[in-house]
């Protein structure tokens, strides 16, 4: 059976709120970073979330190193809860995937840019072959 694991985490940077949507299945892990302008009331996060949900653009996947959760020490289990609720922001796994997000939006965004460009260059040749013709063909 197939175990899947999602985390939110709503956190301050400046100047806006900021949540970090991390997902975990089948061995893949994405992220998707969402800015807040205020902060953000749990119920409008969820709220958020019920109504987004679809429209977030998540990280490419990164493999993971999934382990077996069997029986666990108590006190183990405490300092690991104690480190999940501890205010330290992202951790490095999330850091990495948000980075490959915003390296794959920027070659998106020099694609389109780029495409753009051609159009426009485009536009402008067609325009000037129309004037050269306009011109010689005498009134």
């Amino acid at each position: 059976m197939e175990k899947a694991k999602a985390r939110f985490t709503v956190l301050f940077q400046e100047p806006f709120w900021v949540g970090v949507y991390e997902r975990e299945c089948g061995g893949s892990y994405e992220i998707c970073k969402i800015t807040f302008g205020a902060e953000p009331k749990d119920y409008e996060v969820y709220e958020f979330l019920l109504r987004n949900y679809r429209k977030l653009s998540f990280s490419l996947s990164i493999g993971s190193a999934t382990e077996d959760e069997g029986r666990i020490n108590p006190k183990r289990m405490q300092r690991a809860i104690r480190r999940q609720v501890a205010p330290t922001g992202m951790g490095t796994k999330a850091q990495l995937a948000l980075s490959l997000q915003r390296e794959q939006q920027k070659q998106e965004r020099r694609i389109f840019s780029k495409k753009r460009k051609e159009e426009e260059k485009q536009r402008r040749f067609t325009l000037r072959q129309e004037k050269r013709k306009a011109k010689h063909k005498g009134h």
